[in-house]
């Protein structure tokens, strides 16, 4: 059964207070924040609907109230699940802050299921709740508006070829030897089905890597034939699972269904990975970046090419950011691929105007944005300064309009737009994404700019008090 809140501990609080210990100004604020009703009953939606009964049956849940701010801890302090429960139950300020108490700290699988019941579209109307608090605590106003885009990464290995192939032969192999124990009487299959070819698919990787290293072309041709044997080893192994498969779906136990639906998620994606290197390395064809797969987990992640000195190719997924003044990242969206920057511009002026009820004063972005329509269409909305700096040859009425001192001012305070993105990045686990899948990779941003906001507020009240 779901459960609220845990009843309020005078004890609790009278210890806290006998000991001196006082609860940081910031978490404070923040504290005050998460008692909004609103963002409670957002989030208590989502979690009402674990079970078909969660509101009206079962044991007691762990309460709505504990779950949302010890998830906030986690982003706001970058902790894994692990190291949550533990700083939880050693802290009697975060004990205090999350309502735990004198309470037993919920477990770190529990945090993660919970976790996974809420939804990216949840944390989107969480943040758009965050920036009108923020408003009525006069923390922004809404007047300004700067916008960007960066790449978060999967949590993958730089892929290759060799590598890719290897991922599957594992996967598939270790759930042939699986396999095996349920079908240990069936009398169709003989034991060179179940073959585990993980050995032989490693050395060849291994032979690869070790003649690519030269960098020669000679080295090149050379790794034709290995590469060659590691496709035969990732067909046969396709193969075997093919067979397997068919008497999995005879079975009726729930381990046979599972261990089906795990070939079936991962043949395809290893036959893919069989075709795009019969493609790259024997046929000498490049294989468009939209039909590559880069990871056998997260088949989600796009190849993005930015021409960034230390990474000229990123895998993850650009993400758009709209911050307005105050600090607050108003809006954040996940792209598909690696459109033009110029698209992005319209979006951001639209969601700012209706979530803030009029156009900002002045908006800016980087020169990969200018257009003509899209100056103008901010002009449209009733943005009084356009920011938007022109690439390539500029007339000398254009020098002269970019010359101007409110124009150099307004792209001064356009930079600490990056300065937001390094922050995102260093401080809330935004330069690479820990969970798994696309729906995963919506949420790891979302809780990276909620706790992004929750410490720009906390840090802009708690700055008026004292």
């Amino acid at each position: 059964m779901l459960q609220e809140r845990y009843e309020t501990d005078k004890y609790f609080e009278g210890i806290v207070m006998q000991l001196m210990i006082e609860m940081d100004p910031v978490l404070a604020e923040i504290d005050k924040l998460l008692e909004d009703e609103d963002l409670y009953q957002l989030i208590r939606t989502d979690l009402a609907k674990r079970y078909p009964l969660t509101e009206i049956t079962g044991r007691k849940s762990t309460p709505v109230e504990v779950i949302i701010r010890i998830l906030a801890v986690k982003r706001l302090y970058g902790l894994s699940y692990a190291k949550l429960e533990k700083q939880v139950g050693d802290s009697l300020v975060l004990r205090l802050f999350c309502r735990v108490y004198f309470n037993e700290v919920p477990d770190e699988t529990t945090i993660m299921r919970w976790a996974n019941q809420i939804e990216a579209e949840t944390l989107e109307k969480f943040n758009r709740r965050l920036t009108e608090l923020a408003t009525q605590l006069k923390v922004t106003k809404g007047r300004q508006l700067r916008t960007d885009g960066t790449v978060v990464e999967s949590h993958i290995h730089p892929p290759s070829d060799s590598s890719l192939l290897v991922d599957g032969v594992r996967v598939i192999g270790r759930t042939l030897r699986r396999a095996k124990e349920v079908l240990k009487e069936t009398r169709f299959l003989n034991q060179a089905v179940f073959r585990n070819r993980v050995r032989s698919a490693k050395r060849l990787a291994r032979e690869i890597g070790e003649t690519l290293r030269k960098r020669t072309d000679a080295a090149r041709e050379k790794v034709v034939k290995p590469y060659r044997k590691l496709v035969q080893v990732a067909t046969a192994t396709v193969e075997q699972a093919q067979k397997v498969i068919e008497e999995l779906k005879a079975q009726t136990t729930a381990q046979a269904d599972k261990l089906a639906h795990t070939f079936e998620t991962f043949i395809p994606r290893l036959e893919q990975v069989i075709h795009q290197t019969t493609q790259r390395i024997f046929e000498n064809e490049q294989v468009p970046a939209t039909e590559k797969i880069v990871s056998m987990f997260e088949t989600h992640t796009d190849i993005i090419c930015r021409n960034k000195p230390r990474k000229p190719v990123e895998y993850g997924h650009k993400i758009w950011l709209d911050e307005v003044d105050g600090g607050i990242v108003s809006r954040w969206e996940v792209l598909e691929g690696n459109p033009n920057d110029k698209l992005q511009w319209t979006p951001s002026l639209e969601n700012h105007v209706e979530q803030f009820g009029k156009p900002p004063n002045q908006a800016s972005a980087d020169r990969g944005v200018y257009s003509t329509p899209n100056v103008q269409k901010a002009k449209d909305l009733g943005v009084k300064r356009v920011v938007l700096p022109k690439s390539g040859y500029k007339s000398e009425k254009r020098k002269q309009f970019e010359n101007q001192a409110w124009f150099k001012k307004a792209r001064k305070w356009h930079n600490g737009v990056e300065g937001r993105i390094s922050v995102l990045k260093r401080c809330y686990q935004l330069d690479r994404c820990l969970d798994h899948g696309e729906d995963g990779f919506n949420k790891w941003v979302g809780w990276g700019v909620i706790a992004n906001n929750l410490m720009s507020i906390g840090r802009a009240v708690a700055a008026k008090s004292r």
